[in-house]
């Protein structure tokens, strides 16, 4: 493939997802987009550090032993045999981190388009390890690789999106209220809910196990954190109040820090889960997007 095609490519990969299809398109693309964001997210929850299941054989490991147990493809099952489970603890920090990332930056709308092919591939793996395993449904694998591709040709990144602001067609002022809005109600719960043990290791979850559906949780101090940085994201997209992004984006940030080095090795300071750290680092993403660019087109899709 000629060099300019390989770079016409790439930039139309990481190029905001934007395409102007009707209205309804939009939002639907829209809603997809952060159906399979939460997907992500819970998923993220139960990546454990610092060992993911291989001391007790659950877990992120027992799912990747499937694929050895349970072949569907049998040059993977070599490979994860040979050469995956011998270095299980660097590959769960690497599944942690992919499906962090594919949290984030589907349900804040960046890089879409990326995001996208990174969830095909996510998903073709966790087919080829667990689609034969007992109690499976191999259709679940082929409608979330199938939900991606559509969301890679699709204008996803157009409404309510970090996509949609970077190309001047989405509107920043609704980004920050509607992230600020929910950061700010789910730290309210949490803070209510964990009067009884303010500091809870696990503070009080923002969850359903049976819809697998999960925003974390948090104790009254990670609850503090949400209330303060969703604050901050409404005012940013006040005019002239840009600037503010940045505290919502270095709070946030730190949050995640904190919990990543805490979970699995010291009770969280946050009472958090992956779960947690991935929507702080969603909060400030869109933080530091408002903090460039606070206003976006008043009558924006």
């Amino acid at each position: 493939m000629p060099e300019s095609t390989v770079v016409k490519k790439l930039t139309w990969m990481f190029a905001p997802a934007i395409d102007g299809p009707p209205r309804s398109q939009v939002w639907v693309a829209a809603g997809i987009r952060i159906l399979l964001g939460l997907m992500w997210l819970y998923n993220v929850s139960w990546k454990r550090a610092p060992d993911f299941g291989l001391s007790s054989d659950n877990g992120l490991y027992q799912f990747t032993r499937y694929a050895v147990d349970y072949p569907v493809f049998a040059p993977y099952s070599w490979i994860v045999e040979n050469l995956i489970l011998p270095l299980f603890v660097p590959f769960g920090w690497v599944v942690l981190l992919a499906e962090t990332v594919l949290a984030v930056l589907l349900l804040t709308g960046t890089w879409v388009r990326f995001a996208a092919l990174l969830g095909m591939i996510q998903s073709l793996a966790i087919g080829l390890s667990v689609a034969f395993a007992p109690h499976e449904w191999p259709w679940s694998y082929w409608l979330m690789i199938g939900a991606h591709a559509l969301l890679l040709v699709s204008p996803g990144g157009r409404a309510l999106a970090v996509d949609g602001v970077r190309a001047a067609v989405g509107s920043a002022r609704r980004l920050g209220v509607v992230w600020g809005v929910t950061s700010i109600l789910m730290g309210g719960f949490s803070l209510i809910a964990s009067l009884g043990d303010p500091l809870a290791a696990r503070g009080p979850g923002l969850k359903s196990t049976d819809l697998s559906v999960s925003l974390g949780e948090y104790n009254a101090l990670g609850a503090v954190v949400l209330l303060v940085s969703g604050a901050a994201l409404i005012v940013a997209t006040r005019d002239g109040l840009a600037r503010v992004g940045l505290i919502a984006t270095g709070l946030a940030v730190l949050a995640a820090l904190a919990l990543h080095a805490q979970l699995g090795f010291t009770p969280p300071i946050l009472g958090g889960t992956p779960t947690s750290a991935a929507w702080f680092l969603s909060i400030a993403l869109v933080g530091f997007t408002l903090s460039r660019r606070a206003t976006g087109p008043r009558h924006a899709p």
